[in-house]
């Protein structure tokens, strides 16, 4: 896989030294977040590790967790000896976060790698300090010909398949992290909020699954404690506390993150659940989401309580970050010939179209939490995403994907590429007028991938409306195929500093590229 590597191989091994051995002393934290020598020592402890998310090329967003009331302390240099380095001082980390917490990072250069640490202080006496975790990440560049490389996934523990000590957990972070991108995407379902982990599963052929357990993933989630003690499962997995110190996130939601196929103002009809209002669901992990993310737009002043956003990654990229949950309406067959709700709301579809006119990036990454064109079904008459299986004119949320290509077409907006996961396998769609019912829009294409870690299922139709080809798919041929059985997927965006090229790989844990696909700068339509 050809790449410009950002520096030097040995000094980021090096670099990483600090964080990579306080990762490996702490090993799996305890259940309920303190690491037992740390307790004792009466001294706070970041055992979850660190987190950086939403990096421009000036800003950053720095999160950890502590074990107890701590006050988090942000020092960054240019080096990893940290001379010269830069103090921020973070909040008071308490149990109205469940001890979590963010630091903003401002007035950082441009594309240049920057070393951090934390280190959790003793609210009542400075001096009684944990040991610090250490994380570096690179800013994003300001120069177009520093190019721009970054992977996407979703889909974290679900159908059961959580951490695996047996195979070494979650091993695919480590691959992911080994490749060395400017920032990952999860495109949602970083949990399964509804899916109990269980301490072990008969695959088929009779060889035996083994999950680490605790005790929020033995039931569904409904409480507040529950939503969080689900978002601190994935952190046990020592490779992914070292990704996250190695390799700053953009994070999305979809419907896991509170219960499968949610949608706003839905009453439940679930034995498994006491509270059968969704959205106090939802406002329960939204809280708990928020607490163990980076989100810019979640934290501070940054544009109040919200998901969606742009992260502006220099001169080639604008990451326009959908959120195609909270202002939906209700799962329904999709046949109404007006409809101004959609899946994503009028007012963030409006938002949407503003950022677009005003992006003067090369590219505009729009990535969805849910594909455009394959059918997903919510029971027997219903559907989840927007496509609904009738191949005519739009209808239903189609409408509202119509309104927003005609859009991109009459305002000549060029270098638009559709990111998602959610269905459990990897694909590639072509999108043309001249296959399509509704032809009022420029050509355009939608890569899908995942699971990271969660069950892989045969692929879906797709929906004539928009006029797809499916140029490559790779999926089983049964449901909730075991990560045991098949490898994880996700995939990469390289975009070249020189010539502006968008290059597009498909992969699978083990380091084979499945499908490539390399695109041309400055076209409304590819």
């Amino acid at each position: 896989m050809p790449y410009r590597p950002r520096i030097p191989s040995p000094d980021r091994r090096t670099v990483l030294r600090g964080s990579l051995v306080a990762t490996a002393a702490l090993a799996l934290p305890v259940a309920g977040g303190a690491a037992p020598a740390f307790a004792r020592s009466g001294r706070p402890d970041a055992a979850w590790g660190v987190q950086v998310g939403d990096v421009t090329s000036s800003s950053a967003l720095v999160w950890v967790r502590s074990d107890r009331p701590a006050r988090m302390v942000v020092e960054t240099s240019a080096t990893e000896s940290f001379r010269r380095a830069r103090t921020w001082h973070g909040p008071l980390l308490g149990a109205g976060t469940d001890f979590t917490g963010t630091t903003p990072l401002y007035g950082l250069p441009p594309g240049e790698q920057v070393h951090y640490r934390v280190t959790l202080a003793a609210p009542d006496d400075p001096r009684r300090t944990g040991e610090p975790v250490y994380g570096t990440f690179r800013t994003a560049p300001a120069r177009r010909r520093d190019g721009v490389r970054f992977l996407w996934s979703g889909d974290i523990a679900g159908q059961g398949w959580g951490i695996n000590p047996d195979i070494g957990g979650y091993r695919v972070y480590d691959e992911m992290r080994r490749l060395d991108p400017d920032f990952f995407l999860c495109s949602g379902d970083n949990i399964y909020a509804d899916g109990v982990i269980e301490p072990s599963v008969t695959l088929p052929d009779g060889r035996v699954w083994h999950n680490v357990t605790t005790e929020e993933k033995a039931k569904v989630a409904e409480t507040l404690a529950e939503y969080r003690g689900n978002f601190r499962y994935n952190l046990l997995d020592d490779n992914l506390r070292r990704f996250n110190a190695q390799v700053p996130s953009v994070i999305q939601w979809d419907d896991h993150e509170v219960r499968n196929n949610w949608y706003p103002g839905q009453i439940l009809d679930d034995a498994r659940y006491a509270e059968k209002n969704v959205d106090v669901l939802a406002a329960r992990s939204m809280q708990a989401f928020g607490e163990y993310f980076p989100v810019s737009t979640l934290h501070g002043s940054a544009g109040g309580d919200r998901v969606h956003r742009v992260v502006r990654h220099g001169p080639l990229l604008d990451l326009f970050v959908l959120d195609m949950r909270t202002f939906r309406n209700a799962n329904s067959p999709g046949r109404q010939p007006d409809d101004a709700t959609g899946i994503l709301g009028a007012e963030q579809l409006a938002w949407l179209k503003r950022e677009l006119s005003k992006s003067r990036a090369v590219w505009k990454v729009i990535a969805a939490d849910m594909p455009l064109g394959l059918v997903v079904a919510d029971g027997a008459t219903d559907f989840e995403a927007v496509a609904q299986g009738d191949p005519g004119a739009p209808l239903g949320r189609e409408l509202q994907i119509a309104e927003l290509l005609r859009f991109i077409k009459h305002r000549r907006i060029t270098g638009t590429v559709w990111l998602t996961a959610d269905v459990h396998y990897t694909s590639a769609q072509h999108y043309a007028p001249e296959r399509a019912a509704f032809k009022d829009f420029a050509p355009f294409w939608e890569f899908v991938t995942g699971p990271l870690a969660a069950g892989q299922f045969p692929s879906n139709a797709l929906d004539g409306t928009f006029g797809p080809d499916r140029v490559f798919v790779q999926a089983p041929d049964r449901a909730n195929v075991s990560p045991m059985e098949t490898p994880a997927l996700f995939g990469e965006v390289d975009i070249d500093g020189d010539s502006g090229e968008l290059t597009v790989r498909l992969r699978e844990q083990g380091g084979s590229v499945l499908f490539g696909k390399v695109l041309q700068p400055g076209r409304v339509g590819q």
